[in-house]
């Protein structure tokens, strides 16, 4: 994994400048899609059916993980962004993103996931975008998060930079 950080200076920056409104309440653009009848939602709710997530995640080729730990870990994540499509009144989880802060100055994004079947459609670069205006909103100046390397020009598009100073991020591991 490769540990990549955004610094951001005030509110207004321009990653959030572009957003006029909470996504929560509008319609997303899904790219490629004319039809009308396929909608997609945000939502920070945090009543999110953990199967859903473990199918979604699955979905993607991730390792299961215990739901416990999985209920837990939304329960203490600072912010929880998962993204709805809704066609022919169907309901599917389909993104996904959770965030751990210090309540004050920094704030790291976990579990960004979008399904094979809407990614390559801005759905992703659009939750990431309501991630860190959700944490703007709540004044973290220091974001940061883990991408692993085939994820690594995806977050460069959106304004992440690899560590300036250098990789400061160490980690430790049970033997």
């Amino acid at each position: 994994m490769v540990f990549w950080k955004r610094l951001f200076s005030k509110p207004s920056d321009s990653v959030t400048s572009d957003l006029t409104s909470e996504f929560n309440e509008e319609l997303l653009d899904i790219k490629g899609e004319t039809n009308g009848q396929r909608r997609i939602f945000l939502s920070t709710e945090r009543d999110i059916n953990l199967y859903e997530l473990e199918e979604l995640c699955n979905a993607v080729g991730w390792a299961r993980r215990p739901l416990g730990k999985v209920k837990q870990a939304l329960n203490h994540s600072f912010i929880v962004v998962s993204m709805w499509e809704i066609e022919k009144n169907q309901r599917r989880l389909v993104g996904f993103a959770r965030a751990t802060s210090d309540h004050a100055f920094n704030a790291t994004v976990w579990d960004v996931v979008i399904h094979p079947s809407c990614q390559n459609k801005g759905l992703g670069k659009a939750l990431v975008k309501y991630m860190i205006h959700q944490l703007r909103n709540e004044d973290i100046s220091n974001i940061t998060l883990f991408a692993d390397p085939q994820v690594i020009d995806f977050y460069r598009r959106l304004g992440f930079v690899l560590d300036p100073e250098g990789i400061k991020g160490m980690f430790w591991y049970p033997n």
